[in-house]
């Protein structure tokens, strides 16, 4: 890397600064902080969720899931859980998203069960994200340390991921801070573009590599079994199966997508269900295109640092052997920046760096803010003016950007893929919230109490589940909402007629 390198990267970060505090002159109510006016084009909000969903993680982590030994294509699998996730929400969720004036997706709870339901999915949104995005601004610090101690050698590694993290936290609480949901939305578009062409210049760069080319590559992927799509087995153990990822992947993304208000509150920048259902469905097509791309770059860092010629390369992953499945690296989250900071040629090197920066600046701070204000504060202050919550939602959102900060660096010595541990940390939380909103939809008898222990309920059984069994984490969602809606009629039977007036279906 080089001097043009590091004034990209410094350009972008002072760029996004710049733009989000631009954007604070529109920010005048909570509907325009939270919801943009409601007037944002659907094919904006669609490019917003693409780079919602991708994240630093993704960028980084996806290649090096085919890049390890045995590794291969069936994270796809997931995906098609995605998009068939995508179409259940088109269908069920979204209409009932423009019932009322919505700024948060847990008003709906509000109405249908009372607060104490919607208190309690808020809570657990605002725990989950900030624990998810801690991890994410980790990882993405990780970078930024590479490409520094690229230009200075003799520098403390843990050093410089702690300033990196502050610097990161910094300027994605500044940009949100000023610019609201508005700005994040328009600058996800930018970003899109940015990692979409960072990531398509690093597969030529590697292409170009490797000795041989796109033959030898596939030659390679083929030796090793590395576009292998397909496990039809039936392990809960394992992660990627085609019943994880179908049945699985599409629970969590009717949870991430559907009652998560980091990527609902985007729908509700749009003004009417058709143009949501639109932006929702054409990132699907999107982000399988992505995905799909993001794992090919794993077979080009396979065949480019040909781990396979080490003599070792048998006893990778083995027990007790000491090699890790990633070698020659310790993990998978490294070979990429590995790559951009040491092969990548000069000014492609920063646009990379500074497409993982995008990927990574897709702040949840404003929807966090949201959903305290209007889900945790207004219901004990019901007569506050609309400035007076706006203003609180500021430093709201600063306090939450701390909050991140911290997270990433409690996590600094973690050794777990970042993939691994957000998706796992998603899905712990998001399935009791599911679940409530399935009951909401589908069980119009069962009424708030009910619904208040099946949710603390199913949260406990996560628990224990995530730390005590191996189920892979691609069932957590369905395992948590199936034990929320399960026991939410169990428990709506024995109450009968006892308890608070139900809200009848929730639509």
């Amino acid at each position: 890397m080089g001097i043009l390198d590091l004034f990209i990267i410094l350009g972008y970060l002072a760029a996004i600064t710049a733009f989000g505090v631009w954007f604070a002159r529109r920010q005048k109510t909570t509907e325009d902080y939270f919801v943009g006016g409601r007037n944002v084009p659907w094919w904006a909000v669609s490019a917003s969720i693409v780079a919602t969903e991708t994240s630093t993680i993704t960028f980084i982590s996806v290649p090096g899931i085919v890049f390890a030994k045995n590794g291969n294509f069936e994270f796809l699998q997931v995906v098609f859980g995605y998009l068939l996730g995508r179409l259940v929400i088109s269908l069920i969720f979204i209409p009932l998203y423009f019932k009322g004036e919505l700024q948060t997706v847990y008003q709906l709870l509000g109405h249908r069960f009372g607060n104490k339901v919607k208190m309690l999915a808020s809570s657990l949104f605002v725990v989950m994200r900030n624990l998810a995005d801690g991890i994410r601004l980790l990882l993405t610090a990780i970078v930024l340390a590479a490409v520094y101690t690229a230009f200075v050698p003799d520098a403390r590694p843990d050093l410089v991921i702690v300033a990196s993290i502050i610097v990161l936290g910094a300027v994605m609480i500044v940009f949100t801070y000023y610019g609201g949901m508005e700005a994040v939305i328009w600058v996800e578009v930018v970003q899109l573009g940015i990692y979409i062409a960072g990531a398509v210049a690093a597969a030529f760069v590697i292409a170009g590599s490797v000795d041989g080319g796109l033959s030898q590559v596939a030659a390679v992927g083929r030796q090793f079994d590395k576009f292998s799509v397909f496990d039809f087995g039936f392990d809960l153990t394992k992660t990627f199966t085609f019943w994880a990822g179908i049945v699985g992947g599409c629970f969590l993304t009717m949870s991430t997508h559907g009652t998560d208000q980091y990527l609902v509150q985007r729908y509700l920048c749009t003004d009417r269900p058709s143009r949501a259902v639109a932006a929702l469905l054409t990132s699907g097509v999107v982000i399988l295109g992505q995905f799909v791309g993001f794992l090919f770059i794993g077979v080009l860092l396979f065949a480019f640092y040909a781990p396979y010629e080490a003599a070792s390369y048998a006893q990778a992953g083995v027990a007790g052997s000491g090699v890790p499945v990633t070698a020659p690296f310790a993990m998978g989250d490294q070979v990429f920046p590995d790559f951009i900071t040491k092969h990548m040629p000069s000014g492609l090197s920063g646009l990379v760096v500074a497409a993982i920066f995008a990927a990574a600046l897709s702040s949840s701070l404003n929807s966090i803010a949201a959903t305290t204000v209007n889900d945790l504060y207004r219901p004990f202050r019901p007569g506050a003016s609309d400035r007076s919550v706006l203003r609180l939602s500021h430093w709201l959102t600063l306090l939450f950007g701390v909050i991140q900060i911290a997270v990433a660096l409690l996590l600094i010595d973690q050794r777990r893929s970042a993939l691994d541990q957000a998706l796992s940390i998603a899905s712990l939380i998001n399935g009791p919230v599911l679940g409530v909103f399935l009951v909401g939809v589908f069980l119009p008898k069962v009424r708030e109490n009910a619904a208040l222990l099946a949710m603390l309920f199913s949260c406990l059984l996560m628990i224990y589940v995530r730390f005590f069994t191996p189920l892979a984490w691609t069932w957590y969602v369905l395992v948590g909402a199936g034990v929320t809606f399960l026991s939410a009629y169990i428990f709506g039977l024995l109450a009968g007629s006892k308890g608070s007036d139900p809200g009848d279906r929730m639509e």
